[in-house]
């Protein structure tokens, strides 16, 4: 399989376990996703794709906006989420960390 699609998403296939959605648009950065192809089965059943594909219109992103194997739906950015942000030119964004918990994660 070269490309996933997920309710108008396209992922293309990068190689084993890795997944892109192409820059378009506005998008600052490609997205990816670290999963099988069953993950991504469960992945695309919520709104993950499209809070991952919002993360990369963030100021300051840089080079991916990347979910991991555990992804799935949170605040506006996905539960198992990363991004890397430019500390010159970038944000700070609690909705990536989270308000309920944190999951261990601070801002500085």
């Amino acid at each position: 399989m070269t490309t996933y699609d997920a309710d108008g998403i396209t992922l293309e296939w990068v190689r084993e376990y890795v997944w892109e959605i192409p820059r378009e648009g506005d998008m600052r950065v490609p997205a990816r996703v670290l999963a099988s192809e069953e993950l991504l089965d469960e992945i695309s059943e919520d709104k993950t794709l499209q809070q991952l594909k919002n993360a990369t219109h963030l100021p300051g992103v840089r080079k991916h906006a990347i979910c991991m194997p555990d992804g799935h739906q949170g605040y506006g950015f996905p539960v198992g989420g990363v991004a890397g942000i430019d500390t010159e030119d970038g944000c700070i964004s609690p909705g990536a960390i989270g308000y309920d918990i944190n999951c261990g994660v601070r801002m500085m």
